[in-house]
């Protein structure tokens, strides 16, 4: 198998499932906005069941759910006879998804998923299955064929399923106004996290705070700026913020012709210098800085100084 063929394989399958996703984009309707309806007026969780592949899906769709809001649990069709039909409350919503609506472990439970829960939702690419019949509701995610040559592996009709489930998990998110603030609150750790929840005042090092005086001389200037660390110091004058110094305003100065013991800080400061509150968002910070081309913000509480937040910092915790 040469490599043009390898590649003509793997363009071929994501066409083909392309094709089947636009299919199942033409023919949602009324039953899926039920499906969501359903789920909104539920007093209880969502319950996702299936087996063999459709399993696999259903648990990607459960912690999709959990995360954007609708409080969501795995059922496996084999476990659920032997034990498992119990964590289904009778105010529960449950999505059965099977492609076929056949196998024995499904058509066995299908009757018990019906009875112990107030909705049951088949996704399923057969109309004609007892899963089909029993349920309040079908969403139909028929396909013509698998994208493998021999039409056995399940790859379009769980690429189908996905999307389904997704779309379901995205309007119940529009629906219930989900908010980014919201999402945050599933998501603490990780890049995702810090994102969504670090403050700037958690990135603060109380230990390097830069500030000098507006009478402070030249070499007091180079002594805080190398003490810091971090290219800037702050010029403060009864607590306040009076503007702050650069090296790159250090070196502009020392290239001129002038009596370097007569400079002070009040000579060669910038006095509009870019701020933040302590309170906001580190990824509000490292915005201003991406978006204003800088290295630095002054970090404020109110009127007061706080300390310095850096680019280096908010890279070093996962920003980019």
């Amino acid at each position: 198998m040469n490599d043009q063929t390898i590649l003509k394989a793997g363009k071929d399958t994501i066409l083909f499932e392309t094709t089947e996703l636009q299919s199942l984009y033409n023919r949602l309707g009324d039953d899926f906005v039920k499906a969501v309806r359903y789920i909104l007026d539920s007093k209880g969780k969502l319950i996702l069941c299936g087996v063999g592949k459709s399993a696999h899906i259903a648990n990607k769709l459960v912690a999709t759910f959990n995360s954007t809001g609708t409080p969501s649990q795995f059922l496996h069709a084999v476990e659920a006879k032997h034990g498992d039909l119990g964590i289904i409350n009778t105010n529960d919503v449950i999505i059965c998804i099977s492609n076929s609506g056949t196998s024995s472990e499904i058509q066995e439970i299908v009757p018990f998923l019906k009875e112990y829960s107030s909705v049951l939702i088949a996704m399923t690419s057969n109309k004609n299955c007892l899963l089909a019949e029993l349920a309040d509701v079908v969403l139909d995610t028929y396909i013509e064929k698998e994208a493998d040559p021999n039409n056995l592996a399940p790859t379009s009709s769980t690429i189908v399923q996905l999307a389904m489930g997704d779309a379901l998990a995205v309007a119940l998110l529009q629906a219930k106004n989900f908010k980014s603030s919201d999402f945050a609150k599933y998501h603490p750790g990780g890049a995702l996290g810090r994102k969504l929840l670090l403050k700037v005042e958690q990135l603060v090092k109380p230990d390097r705070r830069p500030e000098i005086q507006l009478s402070a001389h030249l070499k007091e200037i180079i002594n805080s700026l190398t003490y810091s660390s971090y290219g800037i110091t702050v010029v403060i004058e009864d607590h306040k913020v009076r503007g702050v110094i650069t090296d790159g305003d250090v070196r502009r100065t020392l290239a001129k012709d002038v009596d370097y013991n007569q400079i002070i800080a009040k000579d060669i400061m910038s006095v509009t210098p870019k701020t933040i509150q302590k309170n906001e968002l580190a990824s509000i910070a490292f915005e201003e800085l991406k978006n204003n081309q800088i290295g630095q913000l002054v970090v404020l509480d109110g009127e007061n100084y706080v300390g310095i937040i850096d680019l280096h910092t908010l890279l070093d915790n996962g920003f980019k």
